[in-house]
């Protein structure tokens, strides 16, 4: 059963209402009300400051917050899970830990130095392969490149099968190919309509080609809704409070010619663009 078909037809992914957060005395969230659309990929996006991060950090339960994050159910009854792609994973490159060890740390309960289960190294091996990791398993997990890492972990996120897939700038500070790689992968999971995804990012090429849904974010909720009517360029120079423009082109990436859509200006990073679902 597809993670789609898990809500009911009627029900909801995730709703937000009137949700902050006071970190240290500063208010980093004042009153978030939303409720992303269900299977599709809902974009976050907004100045650095804006609390994009602590967004998704309070919908994991990971900041205090006042206001009400409701997970959805399943038709049985049960509640939805959640999966997470961070920017980035700090960790000691030196160590001897391989990508198998840590895919099996998260998929078994017996510690990986006493031996990683049949079960765990054939799950690890699926959702390798579903990023376009196979082999990788006796790789160095600190000699990949950044591209890499961030595939590892959205293969570690998709291994525990979640209804919704959090993800927080997964390409950022990583290079142009590792970031195409990754945009490609992201097309392949909206096309298959199985997560309700949340991207933050400050990349508006990214946002403009795979988001169905976006959350305009500076503290509060600014604008919300489908993506072709919600990313004007009133919408964003009000969001970013400069001037942003929205252009395209035509360029072509493994034999497809494609059109990028991009935010001029500040925090709109716009990158190279990326290509979106091969569908053009």
């Amino acid at each position: 059963m597809t993670s789609t078909a898990r809500i009911p037809k009627d029900g909801y992914a995730l709703r937000l209402r009137n949700v902050s957060v006071t970190l240290g005395g500063v208010q980093i969230l004042s009153n978030v009300t939303a409720q992303p659309a269900v299977g599709a990929l809902n974009a976050i996006i907004g100045p650095n400051g804006a609390g994009k991060t602590t967004l998704l950090r309070a919908i994991l339960g990971l900041v205090p917050y006042t206001g009400t994050i409701q997970i959805g159910q399943t038709v049985e009854g049960e509640p939805l899970r959640l999966g997470y792609v961070p920017q980035r994973l700090d960790f000691d490159r030196g160590m001897p830990i391989s990508v198998l060890d840590f895919m099996c740390a998260g998929l078994q309960r017996r510690p990986v130095w006493l031996g990683h289960s049949r079960t765990a190294r054939s799950v690890a091996a699926k959702y390798l392969a579903q990023v376009g990791g196979s082999g990788w398993e006796h790789k160095s997990l600190g000699r990949l490149s950044g591209g890499e890492l961030q595939r590892v972990l959205l293969a570690m996120a998709l291994s525990h099968e979640p209804d919704i897939l959090l993800l927080d700038e997964p390409v950022s500070g990583v290079d142009v190919a590792g970031e195409e790689l990754f945009c490609d992968l992201l097309g392949s999971l909206q096309q298959e309509g199985r997560y309700t995804m949340l991207l933050v990012s400050h990349d508006l090429s990214i946002v403009t080609q795979h988001a169905q849904y976006v959350i305009c974010l500076n503290q509060t909720v600014q604008c919300q809704g489908d993506a072709v009517t919600t990313l004007t360029a009133e919408n964003l120079r009000a969001l970013y409070r400069q001037d942003v423009s929205l252009y395209e082109h035509t360029g072509t990436h493994e034999g497809h010619a494609h059109k990028h859509h991009h935010g001029t200006g500040g925090q709109g990073h716009t990158g190279h663009g990326c290509p979106g679902p091969h569908s053009h």
